[in-house]
């Protein structure tokens, strides 16, 4: 495993040096990823995006059956920028029983281990297929695996497993809420400000719509499922941006409002959904009687289900034989893994490193996370060996 692990370490170096934020594309990153599966013997396709600079990779080894597991992660990384780094972030950086760099963590350190391992599972006389899913532009929004989770099911590719390796300290996680983000645009009518009422004050309507999300976050938390085991167990709204206005005395035309919740159940979203959607036609009624030209649209960035907690899931059960957990937990962060159970693929989110690392300056990996993912990959290629998936 000493090999394998130096072998690792050096495809994680290069796989940091690949600035892959997810505004800038993954395609370089991605196109190497695919010559280290292809010398391994995996038969593979890619699915670009609409501008051609991202791309999912679909990889497989062993044989071209039915079932299998599929390991999954995701090559975006956020932004270093202003962010006080005391080490170049696209280049990797061993210390005292860390690699740090940007990516190492969240969430290139278990792609660089599944690439490692992809020689290990061509040498093995696998009896169920190995996939690997690489996909673009989780960290704003999943996009890449909506797109990619919806091709599977189109093609009837139907892993028995799948394996998101979000970091989670090589601890089993079942279940997490869903990620749905949104971003509404008021446009009224600017004038100036001694004369409010002839105006449409967009900045005032963005306002209102605050209000009432502030309210619809109170009114969640008695939507509270009695069996919920999320922190905190309801569904939550947060504000992330109110932009508008150009100066103290001109009536703003214009207004952006940037928020999200995050669904512990789906009729929460619902719920929240019918609620803002009678304050909308309320409020452009009064802004049309000025300005009928007015408008409020809402942009859906992304709607990510939530990972459903299961006990008879096969993905759980293996992850934990495979750890010795005895356990498998919650985490209050989002991931893809909803998506690839949402078309039949039970999922588990099992990977190295502490998501308290993630995002932030000197994100790091500790090596002996590393170590323990690459045995947890060695004994799932034991199993599959032995057909036991």
């Amino acid at each position: 495993m000493s090999d394998t692990l130096t072998r690792t370490k050096q495809i994680l170096a290069d796989l940091v040096a690949f600035p892959s934020i997810s505004a800038d594309g993954n395609l370089a990153i991605t196109e190497h990823l695919a010559t280290l599966l292809e010398a391994a013997g995996a038969r593979l396709w890619f699915e670009p995006d609409a501008t051609g600079a991202k791309l999912n990779l679909f990889a497989t080894i062993g044989p071209d059956l039915p079932g299998g597991v599929v390991l999954s992660g995701h090559t975006d990384v956020v932004p270093v920028e202003g962010q006080p780094w005391t080490t170049d972030p696209f280049t990797m950086v061993e210390r005292d029983g860390r690699l740090y760099g940007r990516g190492t963590c969240d969430m290139k350190g278990f792609v660089a281990a599944c690439v490692a391992m992809a020689p290990v599972f061509a040498a093995r006389d696998l009896k169920v297929p190995v996939h690997f899913a690489f996909t673009y532009d989780e960290e704003v929004g999943c996009l890449g695996a909506q797109v990619l989770t919806a091709t599977l099911a189109a093609r009837g590719i139907t892993p028995a497993a799948g394996i998101i390796g979000e970091p989670s300290m090589m601890q089993p996680v079942e279940g997490h809420k869903g990620c749905f983000e949104y971003t509404t645009r008021f446009t009224g009518l600017e004038g100036h400000g001694s004369s409010p009422d002839l105006g449409v004050n967009a900045v005032q309507y963005a306002a209102r719509m605050v209000n009432r999300l502030c309210e619809l976050r109170a009114q969640l938390k008695d939507r509270t499922p009695t069996d919920s085991d999320f922190i905190p167990p309801h569904t939550t709204i947060n504000i992330g941006v109110l932009a508008g206005g150009v100066a103290h005395n001109v009536i703003p035309g214009t207004a952006r409002l940037e928020w999200e919740m995050r669904p512990v159940q789906p009729e929460d979203a619902t719920f929240v959904k019918a609620e803002l959607a009678a304050l909308q036609a309320d409020m452009l009624a009064e802004m049309h009687a000025v300005y009928p030209a007015a408008s409020i649209e809402t942009e859906t960035i992304a709607e990510v289900v939530g990972l459903t907690p299961d006990p008879a899931s096969a993905a759980t059960r293996l992850v934990m034989e495979l750890t010795g957990a005895n356990r498998a937990g919650l985490v209050p962060f989002g991931t893809e893994a909803g998506l690839f159970q949402q078309i039949g693929i039970p999922s588990v989110i099992c990977g190295p490193g502490d998501i308290a690392q993630a995002h932030k300056p000197d994100e790091f990996l500790a090596l002996d996370q590393l170590a323990a993912c690459l045995a947890m990959l060695d004994r799932l290629a034991d199993r599959m060996e032995r057909g036991a998936v």
